[in-house]
Order: C-alpha cells, then sequence, then structure tokens
C-alpha cells in the first residue's frame, strides 16, 4: 500500500540529520581562516549578481571587516516602520554605500522588513522548521493532539484553508512562492513566470515510489527531471559505443526478441522472463532512487491544483506515530495568507577578534537563523552590499531535501521578462529580487555554499 512507503521515510530522519549538521558553533567558525564547504558542483564564478537558489536555508553567517552594530537594538519606531513596510510591499532603493550605517534608518528598517516571513501553523513552544529529520528536537515537547482526534481533524481543518488560501495567492500571482513542509517531503510551489516557467509549479522532494504510484491513482500528471537526464545520457552513451544493448525495452520488443527461438523449436526450452519479473526489476529501479535528489517530482499547470487536493486529502500526510503525530505540514510563504502568523528570523551580530600577521584584527558577523527562503536571501545580500561597502563574505547552510529545488526545469519557450514583471508587479517582492527568480535556474543538484563579495563583485561555490 502507498501508505507503507511513505512511512518508510520515518527512518530516514535521521540519515538527513546525521549526514548535514545544518548547525555549526559560531565560534569555530570564526576561528577558521575562511569557511569550509563541500567540494563545488559548479566552478566558483563571478558576477554582479548571484544566481537564484530555490532551496530553503537554515542558517545564513555574514563576516565582514566593517561591524555589524546597525543590525542590533532597533528603536520602537524601527521596528513598526519595517513591518509596515513589510506588509505594503515597499520599494526601498538603498545607495551604494552608505558612511555611517549605525545612524541610517532607511537601512535599519529595511533590514527588519526582509526578516520578515509567514508561517502555518504556529506554536511558540515547537520549531517547525526544518521537519525532515525534527524528531530528536521535537522529542519531548508539549503535544496535546497527538492523541486527540478532534484536535487533529480541527487543526487539519484549518491547515487546509491556509493551504488553499496560498494556492489562491499564488494563481492570482500575489504570491510569488511557497512550500510546504512535511514531516518526509517538502513541496515548492511557484507562481507562473517564475524559473523560466509560464505555468504554476510544483517540485516534491525527496518521494517514494508509494508517493508517486499514490499520485498517479489520483489523476496527477508529473515527470521526473533528472530520471529522464539519465536516460538521455545513458542513451548518447549507447550510441557512441558499438555493440552496446538498449536497457529499456517494452513488452513488446521482449515478446519479439524471443521470437526465433519459436523458428528453431527450442522456445519450450528456453526460459523466458515472465511479466511478472519484468515488474519486479522495474519496480526494483523505482525504488533504488526513493529518498534520493533524483525521485524529485516536477507537476504543471493545472495538475498543480489536482496536486493540491491530493495533499489535503492524503492520509500520509500526517506522522501517525512519533514527535510529529497528529501535526499537519508547515507552510512558509513570503507573504500573508489566511491563518497565517507572521514570524521574524533571529538575527545577531558578533564581534571576535582573530589571528593575523601583524597580531589580532577584528572579526564581525552577523549570523541569521530559521527557514531563510530564497527572496530573504536576495534581500539580505542586496542591504549588505551598500551597509558592508560592496564587501563581505557569508556561509549558506542548505536545508538538504530542498538542495534539488534548484533543477532546470523543462521550457516550451523563453518568457518576455517585462511581461512576467508587469503581471508580477503586486507579488510583494522587491523589483530586483522577482528579477532574480525569474531567471532560469542554473545550480542544479546543488545549492549556494559560500558566497563572497569584493569590490561590489560576487563571487560563489555551491
Amino acid at each position: 500500500a502507498p501508505g507503507s512507503f511513505l512511512d518508510s521515510n520515518q527512518e530516514n530522519d535521521l540519515l538527513w540529520e546525521e549526514k548535514f549538521p545544518e548547525r555549526t558553533a559560531i565560534t569555530e567558525l570564526l576561528q577558521t581562516p575562511h569557511i569550509s564547504v563541500s567540494k563545488p558542483d559548479i566552478p566558483s564564478s563571478e558576477s554582479t549578481e548571484l544566481p537564484v537558489d530555490w532551496s530553503l536555508k537554515t542558517r545564513l553567517l555574514f563576516t565582514s571587516s566593517q561591524p555589524f552594530t546597525w543590525a542590533d537594538h532597533l528603536k520602537a519606531q524601527e521596528e513598526a516602520q519595517g513591518v509596515i513596510q513589510h506588509c505594503r510591499a515597499t520599494e526601498v532603493t538603498l545607495p551604494q554605500s552608505i558612511q555611517d550605517p549605525k545612524l541610517c534608518t532607511e537601512l535599519r528598517c529595511a533590514f527588519q522588513q526582509s526578516l520578515i516571513y509567514w508561517l502555518h501553523p504556529a506554536f511558540s513552544w515547537l520549531p517547525l522548521f526544518p521537519r525532515i529529520g525534527a524528531d530528536r528536537r521535537m522529542a519531548g515537547k508539549t503535544n496535546p493532539w497527538s492523541y486527540d482526534e478532534t484536535l487533529q481533524h480541527n487543526l487539519m481543518s484549518d491547515w487546509s484553508v491556509s493551504f488553499t488560501s496560498l494556492y489562491n495567492l499564488l494563481k492570482t500571482r500575489l504570491c510569488p512562492f511557497f512550500y510546504v513542509c512535511t514531516y518526509q517531503f517538502t513541496v515548492l510551489f511557484r507562481a507562473a513566470g517564475l524559473a523560466g516557467n509560464d505555468v504554476i509549479t510544483a517540485l516534491v522532494s525527496p518521494t517514494t515510489r508509494g508517493i508517486r504510484e499514490a499520485m498517479k491513482n489520483e489523476g496527477i500528471e508529473f515527470s521526473l527531471p533528472l530520471i529522464k537526464e539519465n536516460c538521455h545520457e545513458k542513451k548518447k552513451a549507447s550510441e557512441t559505443s558499438l555493440g552496446h544493448e538498449e536497457q529499456a525495452v517494452s513488452d513488446e520488443d521482449e515478446e519479439e526478441s524471443f521470437s526465433w527461438l519459436e523458428e528453431m523449436g527450442v522456445q519450450d526450452r528456453i526460459k523466458k522472463p515472465d511479466v511478472l519479473s519484468i515488474k519486479l526489476r522495474k519496480e526494483k529501479h523505482e525504488v533504488q532512487m526513493d529518498h534520493r535528489p533524483e525521485s524529485v517530482v516536477l507537476v504543471k499547470g493545472l495538475n498543480t491544483f489536482t496536486l493540491l487536493n491530493f495533499l489535503i486529502n492524503s492520509k500520509s500526510l500526517i506522522a501517525t506515530s512519533g514527535p510529529q503525530a497528529g501535526l499537519p505540514p508547515t507552510l512558509l510563504s513570503p507573504v500573508a495568507f489566511r491563518g497565517a502568523t507572521m514570524q521574524m528570523l533571529k538575527a545577531r551580530s558578533v564581534n571576535v577578534k582573530t589571528q593575523a600577521l601583524s597580531g589580532y584584527k577584528d572579526q564581525f558577523s552577523l549570523e541569521i537563523t530559521g527557514p531563510v527562503m530564497p527572496h530573504s536571501l536576495h534581500s539580505m545580500t542586496m542591504l549588505l552590499r551598500s551597509s558592508q561597502s560592496g564587501s563581505f563574505s557569508a556561509g549558506l547552510y542548505t536545508h538538504e531535501p530542498t538542495a534539488v529545488f534548484n533543477i532546470c526545469p523543462p521550457m516550451d519557450e523563453v518568457l518576455d521578462k517585462e511581461a512576467v514583471h508587469e503581471e508580477l508587479a503586486n507579488c510583494g517582492l522587491h523589483p530586483k529580487t522577482l528579477n532574480q527568480l525569474s531567471q532560469t535556474p542554473a545550480l542544479g543538484k546543488s545549492s549556494l555554499r559560500h558566497v563572497e563579495m569584493s569590490d561590489y563583485i560576487y563571487s560563489w561555490r555551491s
């Protein structure tokens, strides 16, 4: 049954957590001469703009030779102004360089504005992001709904209203994107016009054969972009190597390939692979990619609405046991929606002494923690470009199951950027951020890990 495949992901929660530790002590990072990153999938590049990164980040650590004291202790008026600017989607344009950032009210208000995000459900005592691999962090927390079916029903009813509200905002281009974070997979919904697509798209990762079969049974048409790429590469390789046989053979081809045995009269002596054997071989291949980045599913157009209904009605969407039992998935959005709670990313600045050739020098850092969505990352880098005079570096900590959201989905045609900007003008994003998110993703299965700006030029590694 599909449910058995879906629940099997609970066994992998610990694997995600142990394989990708997403939090390192800030003191450890500052003691090292540079932030260590994994081996890049793409070479380091330089540009005046960063490539779009659709993965969710759990933490950003900015370092600079100039202090971040301007980000501390916002005045009540600045905090209020930042909230109002966010709610009204006020476009803030800062000068290229700010002489005294601590005295710049516009900068401090814009910083407050960039920290805000919207969440559902919201329980102050319970960490609701990330959800994959969160059982250990949630263990021991008060969970009154785990054995109360009435409360579970009420929570799910409210969640369905919020989810539908978000989708309607997305459909009318008043919300650019949002995330659905379950205990076993994450879904990224994007409005038409973003990531180079002219229709609404949804990426689901990681998936299992059970999830995919359940989606098929609901009539949801989807593709496996990375599997198609692999098949295409294998096909090209087979064309260049002589004598290489086709690996994917249809049932009809299987029958035809044994017709020569009949001509020789020995068909009864040779055991042909039966339909069940062929099916089992195919299923084994499908199961092997479960929980892996290659299992990412792409849903487009009207099928995203069917996916919405599927997720609302799926009993396997919510854990039935463990610390997350009965808890609806987390909805994350850059704009307000029905039933949402306004939240803020946590920010703190640290000043330490680091060893240098001539003794000790000041090293300043700004740490941002929480569910950092793509627009927040872009907003932060725009602010720091001005406040740090075009010179800073950053370590980016990715929620690994979402790194695959940077794959380039198949596109039918090249979109007119001006038309996209006009249609998404009221989606709540800064025009420069919207321009970045309209780009075709280029990072593949990787994500930004390290960013450095020097003299207003970016370099990065993924």
